[in-house]
């Protein structure tokens, strides 16, 4: 639900790991570099990265640096739409591969918030879960205001919007339709169609393309999956009409793809 680790206590993630939880990952000194699916950020003092549930990542070099890492799942943390829009707010926990380190105006808010989570969740005091979802939403208020005082455009996403996104990554198995997935959520395809213009210049089914596109890839470079046992996890019961989708998506076939994946 949520947890909290120092560096120093997290050296398991100098493995590539993927976790149904939103991790928030601050540095306090030093430098580490932190891989993020196809992508790497060099971590310094002061300086924070968020990854999304699901995402593929690993540190290269984490005892070179000390910090946190908090991490919670989406059931803790969204209890309402207000919850949802912030935890996207700006980008941040974006499901389209948006991650960039962030160094913080004011690191002092962050530490202090950081310490009193890891507090609560070691004394477990009466109403220690509410306490920590109000540090958590105040550590990515702080988070906004740098963006915005850096001079960052605001980009405030819509709840049903993300609620398509978040029920599009728990069912890739299904292969849901956009008008299946509406159906889940209570809404229309039409409009998702709408939002997903709004949002990313995009059809809804071009961004449910996208979300699978990414997943293929972390399967192939991280888990070492078949063409054949990737086709079936995302839901497609022809590998050769799964090929040729990737293909069309990413101009190179799954097999080059695999060939030029990073060996870890």
């Amino acid at each position: 639900m949520v947890s909290i680790k120092t560096f120093d206590q997290a050296t398991d993630l100098e493995n590539p790991r993927r976790v149904l939880k939103y991790v928030l990952v601050f540095c306090t000194s030093g430098t580490t570099t932190i891989s993020v699916d196809e992508n790497e950020f060099i971590l310094t003092e002061n300086a924070v990265i968020t990854i999304t549930s699901g995402q593929i990542h690993y540190f290269k070099n984490i005892r070179n640096a000390t910090g946190f890492v908090l991490e919670f799942t989406y059931a803790f943390f969204c209890k309402d739409d207000n919850d949802m829009e912030l935890i996207f707010h700006n980008g941040l926990f974006c499901h389209f591969a948006m991650n960039e380190m962030i160094t913080v105006d004011h690191p002092e808010i962050i530490v202090r918030e950081l310490e009193e989570i890891s507090k609560e969740i070691t004394e477990t005091p009466y109403q220690y879960l509410i306490s920590i979802h109000s540090r958590i939403e105040l550590i990515l208020i702080e988070i906004n205001r740098t963006k915005i005082n850096r001079g960052d455009e605001i980009y405030k996403p819509d709840a049903l919007f993300l609620h398509f996104l978040e029920t599009t990554l728990q069912n890739f198995e299904k292969n849901l339709s956009v008008n299946e997935i509406a159906a889940l959520i209570g809404t229309t395809e039409s409009k998702l169609n709408e939002l997903s213009k709004l949002h990313t210049n995009k059809t809804a089914q071009n961004v449910i393309f996208g979300l699978v596109i990414s997943e293929a890839k972390r399967l192939f470079t991280y888990e070492k999956l078949s063409v054949k046992e990737v086709a079936y996890a995302l839901g497609f019961n022809d590998p050769f009409y799964f090929s040729n989708f990737f293909k069309k998506h990413t101009e190179i076939s799954p097999k080059s793809f695999k060939g030029k994946a990073v060996n870890l």
